[in-house]
Parts: C-alpha cells; structure tokens; sequence
C-alpha cells in the first residue's frame, strides 16, 4: 500500500509533467497574432516551475528522502548521485530558459530557434528525472524504509504540497495560477489548443 508521501510525489509529478507538455505545446505552437499572451504565459509556466518543484517538492526529496533510502539501499548511490545532480542544476536551466525567451521576446526571431531547443531538451529532462524517480527510487523507499521514516515523510510532504496537486491555494499565487489557466493549452489549461503535445 502506497504511503501519503509517495503519493504526494506521484501527484506532484503528474502536475509538474502536465506544465511541462502546456509549455511545450505552447512553444509548438507559438506566438502566432498574440505574442504578448505567449511570452506571458510561458514566462508564467517558467516561473511556476521554478518557485513550486524547485523551491519546495525537490528539498523535501534531496533532505528527506534520498538519504533515508541511501541509507537502507546503498546500492542506489549512483542513482541518488544523479538525481541530486539534477536537482541543483535545476535552477540554473530554468534561469537559463527564462533569459532565453527574455532574449526572443525583445531581440526578435532570430532567437528564437535558441529558446525551442532549450525547452525542448528540458521537457525531455525533466520528464526523465521524474521517471527515474517513480522507477527506481520510490520502489525501493516502499520495500525498505521503516514505518517511522514515513511518518516524517508523510508529514513533511502533506505540510506545503503544490497547489496544482491538491494542496492549498495561497492568495499571492492566484495571480499566477488564473493566468496559467485560463491561457495555457491543455492538459494544464483551457487555453487554445494545439494538435501536439509530448506523449504521455
């Protein structure tokens, strides 16, 4: 039976990924007659991205979460190596996609093959981070973490989960969240769609 953390994660995963396929969707389709919805939306999705996986679901996994399963399942160490190398990289690829489109928005088309190639090899990162996780990590923290290392991580992510996973919606954020909604393509959003999104 699944524990409330590792469905937490499950969850958080599922949302983090359905942003991703949006913004990939969006930059598929791009700016077409309204560029100032498209810059605006993606900074958004970008900036969501950033603030809720980044700043909140990967400390609870580098502080909580890998070393207890280090702990019990040492051979995982590379595993763990990896991901925690993806975590702390993470910030710097999403500043990095931001000044990317900051650099198509103002300097103009030239830049923007730059920006798709970037997203486009951070969807599929991303993705595969998240992949790796559920396959490899959170199997072994089910079969071998103790009851009282669940109890903190099932405390520890139910506290501050992400509001696009069932956590609380928090009044400063509505903003952002109304914009991603009501703009974006789907899955994340009711926004114009596109014919292509990343396979599930």
């Amino acid at each position: 039976m699944s524990h409330p953390a590792a469905t937490i994660i499950h969850e958080e995963h599922a949302a983090v990924a359905a942003m991703l396929r949006s913004l990939q969707a969006m930059v598929q389709q791009g700016p077409g007659e309204a560029p100032e919805r498209f810059f605006d939306v993606v900074r958004a999705m970008l900036f969501y991205i950033d603030e809720f996986p980044g700043q909140r679901h990967h400390p609870k996994e580098s502080n909580l979460l890998f070393p207890r399963v280090l702990q019990v399942c040492p051979e995982l160490m590379p595993v763990i190596e990896q991901l925690e190398s993806e975590h702390l990289s993470g910030e710097g690829n999403v500043r990095e996609l931001q000044h990317k489109l900051a650099a198509w928005e103002y300097l103009g088309e030239s830049r923007r093959p730059d920006f798709e190639d970037a997203a486009r090899k951070y969807v599929d990162f991303y993705l595969n981070h998240m992949r790796v996780e559920e396959r490899e990590l959170l199997p072994a923290a089910e079969r071998a973490l103790s009851a009282a290392d669940w109890a903190e991580l099932d405390a520890a992510f139910s506290a501050d989960r992400d509001p696009l996973a069932g956590g609380v919606r928090e009044a400063q954020f509505d903003r952002l969240f109304t914009r991603i909604v009501l703009q974006a393509p789907a899955p994340i959003g009711v926004g114009p769609s596109t014919e292509r999104l990343l396979p599930a």
